[in-house]
């Protein structure tokens, strides 16, 4: 496609632009984390470093490379050559289980694998067998090529993968979503570009793990647009107040549980975060009452963005523009499209709750050798024939086109023949003083079917559950109520903070419920 270094351009090549801005940006900083600093220039040689060696050991074209551990600068540097050789960059779940990364690993036909010590001491010096495997944290910068080795020029095609994204929260081994070049430039070519000109000056704070999805946004269009990206190996939330202050950071992503325990630090207000000027949130439910103090506590703008790493709709919050709108995800993006659908595929009527199902310019190439699965997730126009992927939310539209989750289509409980949608029951919860935390599960019941039951987390001070599930039942309609109310110490999370009810539903059948 040749080198283009205009945002706005259709398609261009993340690693030209990259190696233009190690050019021209010197030695202003490009990556930090908590041990070491990078600048452009050191990022640009050592991206071409780590790619020459990638290519001398015979990676091939679309090959995947594969990598495991916190996040850190060496990870970034990584990340970016195996685009840069022309490979695919493939960021493994460090949460997973041995078996399950083993899995990934296989599935992504990565030959080379750069894991750092703590993870190889987790899992035991004979993890991988088969592939080269390079210790990011002690090996790396012996194992690159040597200093002022340029990689052979690489052409990337729009088709061409460029990262393998491993779904997480999931049994047996992820599902690898492929992402290609042409989706990633279309999602962040445009986002630099705007902060281009909105004369922003980009110091970026990326707080969740780099293999996944959402820390993209704060990665990415970051380096695209030539900015500072800090990368934190754990998310630690003085730590974050400190980087974000002595940084000054002015654009973050975090997640919504992040920003619940930034929000219950009390030293927060001693933080001087005036710099902050863009703050998006993504990849879990964000309450109304959260946003709201956010907005009062934190400057700068909030967006949340509601989408699926698949790709389908992509809906835009800016909350700090719609403070009526905070119960919903917002509205679909320019380019992005969405349909409410019943269950038999129709079209349900506004304002009705249904499955939705969506389409944008940022699909998925599909998943990773499973085409049946990546069928599985699409529903295709019968009068167009175009392909469109089912979100796996049901939710509804208002008037003005926001965009309201009801709750995901696995979790909904049909008890005695009616939908029961979990998020109505956990908001009832929250609303009582004494609630921290709320969840919401079907377990089956002789006499219903299925029957819902909570699991909170409570005030230290806090009612006995069964006087709140008293006061909650008092308040929900005869077909909603909670069967059982159970306090537990903590929500089963993901490490970006999703829900995880697959272990509060082993965990019910654990507990033998209900009774």
């Amino acid at each position: 496609m040749g080198e283009n270094h205009d945002l706005t351009a259709p398609f261009g090549s993340f690693s030209s632009i990259i190696a233009a801005n190690a050019q021209a940006l010197g030695g202003q900083p490009a990556l930090r984390d908590d041990t070491t600093d990078v600048s452009w220039t050191q990022l640009g040689d050592r991206v071409e470093r780590i790619a020459a060696r990638l290519l001398e050991d015979g990676l091939g074209h679309g090959q995947s490379v594969a990598i495991l551990g916190y996040s850190s600068v060496a990870y970034a540097l990584v990340f970016l050559a195996a685009v840069r050789a022309g490979g695919v960059a493939a960021p493994l779940t460090t949460s997973a289980s041995a078996e399950q990364l083993a899995g990934m690993a296989r599935d992504s036909g990565a030959k080379h694998i750069f894991v750092d010590r703590a993870k190889l001491n987790e899992l035991g010096d004979d993890c991988f067998p088969g592939m080269t495997r390079i210790v990011l944290d002690e090996e790396l910068d012996g194992w690159m090529a040597s200093a002022g080795t340029a990689a052979p020029a690489v052409e990337h095609q729009p088709s061409d993968p460029f990262n393998i994204i491993y779904s997480s929260g999931t049994t047996g081994t992820p599902k690898g979503i492929v992402h290609s070049h042409q989706m990633r430039w279309r999602q962040f070519a445009a986002t630099a570009a705007s902060w281009h000109e909105a004369g922003l000056e980009v110091r970026s704070l990326a707080s969740t793990p780099l293999y996944s999805n959402t820390t993209m946004v704060a990665f990415l269009p970051a380096l695209l647009a030539g900015g500072t990206v800090r990368v934190m190996g754990k998310f630690d939330r003085l730590r974050w107040l400190e980087h974000a202050q002595s940084d000054r950071t002015t654009i973050t992503m975090l997640v919504p549980v992040q920003y619940q325990r930034l929000m219950d630090e009390p030293r927060f207000d001693e933080f001087d975060l005036s710099s902050l000027t863009l703050k998006y949130c993504t990849s879990a439910p964000f309450p109304a009452e959260l946003k709201r103090e956010v907005l009062q506590r934190m400057p700068g703008a909030l967006i949340e963005i509601y989408s699926m790493t698949e790709g389908g709709v992509v809906c835009l919050l800016e909350a700090h523009k719609f403070p009526d709108k905070l119960h919903t995800v917002g509205r679909p993006a320019p380019g992005s499209e969405l349909k409410v659908l019943d269950d038999d595929d129709n079209a349900v009527a506004p304002g009705t709750p249904g499955n939705l199902i969506g389409r944008s310019q940022t699909m998925m190439m599909g998943y990773k050798n499973q085409p049946e699965k990546t069928r599985e997730g699409y529903w295709t126009d019968p009068e167009t024939g175009e392909v469109w992927q089912r979100m796996g939310d049901i939710g509804r539209v208002d008037a003005e086109g926001f965009v309201e989750l009801v709750g995901r289509a696995k979790d909904m409980i049909i008890s005695g023949g009616f939908n029961i949608f979990p998020v109505d029951l956990e908001n009832a919860l929250l609303e009582e003083g004494d609630v921290i935390e709320a969840a919401v599960i079907g377990v089956p019941s002789r006499q219903w079917g299925e029957t819902p039951v909570g699991f909170v987390r409570l005030e230290e001070s806090a009612r006995d559950p069964e006087a709140i599930r008293e006061a909650v039942n008092a308040r929900l309609g005869k077909t909603q109520r909670l069967a059982q109310l159970h306090a537990i110490e903590e929500m089963p999370r993901s490490h970006i903070g999703k829900l995880l009810k697959t272990d509060l539903r082993e965990e019910a059948e654990r507990r033998g419920l209900p009774a």
